[in-house]
Parts: structure tokens; sequence; C-alpha cells
């Protein structure tokens, strides 16, 4: 049944696209197949095993996105509520108009930021590395607050340093991948009176027993931590050759970074992320534990885009993709996908950590592996068309 899932993925191993692959798929939210292919070092020849410690970069979102919607329910603001009711500096924000020619020609924006802006990336905030010509990405980068700068402060200090810089388009209006799920991390610090680590792990990783989850890897742990590797041709993600990557090789270390990053600082493993989607598949519960109501759940998968907006990134086309809260959801699928993937909810990381979820077909996978750049890559796309090419079948 799963034959050709496994043959794929270490095919991709066995032609140096990617050091190793770990993967599960479930059927609602139990697992029926599992498997870990290639390496979690390739110089030692080191076996990727099914407790390997990977980066889970923009799975973070998710997690984070989760733990704010927790303090939803327990009524701890409104979606509707502007961001300044809580972090003030995000007050009299400015906006740069489309024919902006400088980062000087922002203009007081009319509308305020809303906290389901946050979470839908429709907030106006940017990236850094999204469009790094653009006048605002450059902006994020010259003030050492783009996603891929080694951001070395606290939440408060980011999120005041952030709020000076004008967003990319009036708030509601648009769709922007960005630092707004970091900026969430700072609001739950806000809500919650805690840390953002601290917060998570005592709403979240600790009840759930995501052992292996959090911002550092302990020395005890240290060696099952998987290696980095980036292409030797990076424009051409089919073609073989990785070498150790020379950026974020060493971002997971045996110390807690002083940035909390709520959009992209976690480590786990496959079997933790696993049972983080599988309570969300379970309706919000696990282990005799409600998590968040399924009504909750329900509203992170409605579209919080404006009419006519949708997701979009100029290197990456997502087809038929708008955003929840927290969530992309699959709108359309394409010809080329499977008419299964209707009303799919997904996210990835950009070291190529990918998860989803078909409520359609009652299915949902994850696929790990370690390669920057890795989101999007064409294996996740082929793993993702073979696992709904066996729920055609049936499993």
């Amino acid at each position: 049944m799963f034959s050709k899932i496994d043959e794929a993925m270490q095919r991709y191993v066995d032609d140096e696209i990617l050091p190793g692959v770990s993967y599960q798929i479930l059927k609602g939210s139990e697992i029926v197949h599992a498997g870990q292919v290639g390496y979690a070092d390739i110089e030692s020849k080191t076996p990727l095993q099914d407790d390997a410690i990977f980066r889970i970069a923009s799975n973070t979102k998710l997690m984070t996105s989760v733990v704010l919607m927790m303090l939803y329910e327990r009524g701890s603001f409104d979606l509707n509520d502007p961001l300044a009711n809580y972090l003030p500096e995000f007050t009299d924000m400015l906006v740069l108009p489309k024919d902006a020619a400088r980062i000087e020609d922002a203009t007081p924006a009319a509308n305020p930021i809303l906290i389901r802006h946050l979470l839908s990336h429709s907030a106006g905030l940017s990236y850094g590395f999204v469009e790094p010509d653009s006048i605002i990405d450059q902006a994020y980068n010259a003030a050492s607050l783009g996603g891929l700068a080694g951001i070395d402060t606290d939440l408060e200090t980011y999120t005041h340093a952030l709020a000076r810089l004008p967003l990319a388009f009036e708030p509601g209006s648009g769709w922007r991948y960005s630092v707004a799920t970091d900026v969430c991390a700072r609001l739950v610090e806000v809500l919650s009176g805690q840390k953002f680590d601290v917060c998570l792990a005592k709403m979240l990783l600790e009840p759930l027993g995501l052992i292996d989850t959090g911002f550092f890897v302990p020395e005890d742990k240290i060696s099952r931590l998987t290696t980095l590797y980036t292409p030797v041709h990076p424009f051409e993600p089919m073609k073989s050759g990785l070498t150790v990557a020379p950026m974020f090789g060493e971002r997971a270390s045996t110390q807690k970074p002083k940035f909390l990053s709520g959009g992209g600082g976690l480590v786990s493993t496959l079997p933790d992320y696993s049972r983080f989607i599988q309570m969300i598949i379970n309706d919000g519960q696990w282990g005799g534990r409600q998590y968040l109501l399924p009504e909750t759940l329900k509203l992170m998968r409605e579209n919080q885009l404006a009419e006519g907006v949708v997701v979009n990134f100029p290197f990456w086309p997502m087809p038929g993709t708008v955003f929840g809260l927290g969530f992309a959801l699959k709108e359309k699928p394409s010809e080329a996908e499977s008419a299964l993937a209707v009303n799919e909810y997904h996210w990835g990381g950009l070291m190529g950590t990918h998860s989803w979820i078909a409520p359609q077909a009652d299915i949902a996978a994850l696929c790990f592996t370690q390669r920057f750049p890795g989101f999007w890559h064409p294996y996740s796309h082929e793993f993702k068309r073979l696992v709904y090419e066996a729920a055609e079948i049936g499993f």
C-alpha cells in the first residue's frame, strides 16, 4: 500500500537531494504508516532514527497560534481587538503607499492592526526575505529584524523596534508572510504574564507530553540533533549534492536563546509534532484533556482574508490557498492535485518539515528533513501526491 512512498523517499536520499526523511501517515488520528530513510548526519553515516531532533522553523507558528487561541478561549482577548490595546507600541502605525519609492514615503495607516490580522498574516508586517529587493524588506534587514537575521534580543525589545517600521499595506487588505507570529509570541507574554517559553511549556508542551520540543537542545540530547544541509546547487532543487549549511547550523544550541521566536524557534521530533497534530485532528482533545474546543478549531480553519486576497509567495506559488488563524487552507485544489485536498489545512518549515490534515479524506501526514531551503520542495509535493493516491485507493 505504501511501498511507492517508501521507494520515493529513499530515491531522494540515494540521489543526494535529501540527507534523510522521517515521515508518518495517519487515518483519522491513528498512525497507519511510518518510516525513516537516510541519515541524521551524512559524514558520519549516522542513520536517521525516529527520535531524531529537527529544527522545525515555521512549524513553530502553529504551536504559537494554538497557545494564543487557548488564551482566547479563556477570554483574554477578542480577535477584533486592536493589537495596540495590549502592545501600545503598535499605536498610530504608518503604511507604505503602493507607489512608495522610499521608506520615508510612509503615511498614517487608516486602520489598526487587529489580533486576527496577526494570526492570518494580513497585518501588513513583512519578513525581510520574501522580497529582499523591496523597500519594506530592505528596511527590515537594515534594522536586523528580518526572519533570517541572527536576532539577539528579547521579544519585548523586538516588537518595539518592529513597530517603528511602516506596514507593507493597510491591515486586513492583503496577505504577506511575516514576523506576525513572533508578535503573537510577545502577545502571549503580555496576556499570560509569563515568558513565552514558560507559557508554551505549561499550556501545551508539558501536558501534551512533548518531551523533545523546545527552544534549545539539552546536552544529553545533542547527539540526536540532525545536521542541517544546504544544496550545492540552490536554484536546482532536484540536482544532486548537499553540504553542511553555513547558516543555522548552530541555531539549535544547548543554551536557551534570548529571542524566543514564536515564528520559527523550536526544535522537535516527528513523534512529538505528530502528537500535536493528532490532538488537532481529535477536535482539540488528547489524553483526556481538552486543549482547544472544536468550535475554536473550526474558527481557525475559516478563511480570514479579504475577498480576492490569496496566499502568494513570489518564489513558491500556492494556487487556491487562503489563510485562517494559523493554518493555510486549500480552498480549491489545482488540476494537478487530488480532489480530496479540498479544505486541507497545513503549514511547513523552511528547513523541510511539513504537516497537513485533509478532513475530506480523513487523513493527515508529516514529512521531516533538514535541508535549507526545504519549504515547498518537490520531495514534499511528491510525498503528498503519493499519500493522496493511496487514500484514493483506500487505506
